[in-house]
Formats: structure tokens, sequence, C-alpha cells
């Protein structure tokens, strides 16, 4: 399972990477309205992803059989601070998650940066966790799967 794994993640940060996802002038671009590409690139993965969670959904299991239950995430109001925030990372840095692996892949020195900033502010955000909950109302916090 590990190998499916690797190949489908390589496959998915080679078509990042020809793409333009993954590049900080098209992002930059994006974000600036100068650029449209990548408007593309998102609209096509929902265009492609969506009927296939429907079918997902529709039959209940995976591919491999196992059971399913996709639930809706509660709305509440750090779902909006945290979409701003996310937003002006991904447009000060030029990158989301995965294109951070795709730019160290391609040997990028400046994603380093970018990897150690997502990294500590998701260990602040876990330090942080019940003070903002408080604060922002935030729902409890659900730690591991209880499989080990």
């Amino acid at each position: 399972m590990i190998v499916l794994y690797l190949l489908l993640g390589t496959a998915f940060g080679f078509a990042l990477s020809r793409s333009g996802a993954a590049d900080y002038g098209y992002v930059q671009g994006m974000f600036l309205f100068e650029h449209f590409q990548l408007y593309g690139i998102i609209g096509t993965a929902v265009a492609l992803t969506a009927p296939g969670l429907w079918l997902i959904r529709r039959r209940g299991r995976t591919v491999f059989g196992e059971p399913l239950a996709i639930e809706a995430k509660p709305f509440h109001r750090g779902n909006m601070i945290g979409g701003v925030l996310f937003g002006i990372g991904w447009s000060m840095a030029g990158m989301c998650p995965g294109p951070i692996f795709v730019n160290l892949g391609e040997g990028k020195v400046y994603a380093v940066a970018s990897l150690a900033g997502a990294l500590v502010g998701a260990a602040s955000f876990g330090s942080l966790y019940r003070t903002l909950q408080r604060v922002f109302g935030l729902p409890p916090l659900a730690q591991g799967t209880g499989e080990g």
C-alpha cells in the first residue's frame, strides 16, 4: 500500500510541477489576477473530483471495499479565520503544503523557509488550541484515530 501512495504522490507532485501550480510566479500572478492558468487547474480538479466523490459517497465504501463515512465539518468562526490565514500565507509564500514538497524536490532552497513556517505554525496551533478554542468557540480537538 505504501508503494501505491508513493507512486500517487510522485505523480501528483509531477503534475503540480509541470502545470505551474508549484511555481511562485504563477501563484503570485493568480493572486494578482495577472495569470489565470491556476484558476483553470483548480476548476479542472473540482470538475474531476466532484463526480468521483459523489460516486464514492453513493457506494458507501472505498475502492478496496472498506466502509466510508464522509461527515460534514461543523462551521464556526475558526474556519473563516483559518481560511483567511491560510490564504495570506499561501499568497505570501507562493505555496501551500503540497507545493512546499514539490519545490523542495525541485531544489528550490526558499521552500525550506516555507516548510519551517508551516511546521512552526502547526506546532503553535496545537500548543495554543485550548486558548483559541475558548476565544473563537472552536469544537473539541479529536486526537488520533482510536485504532492504536
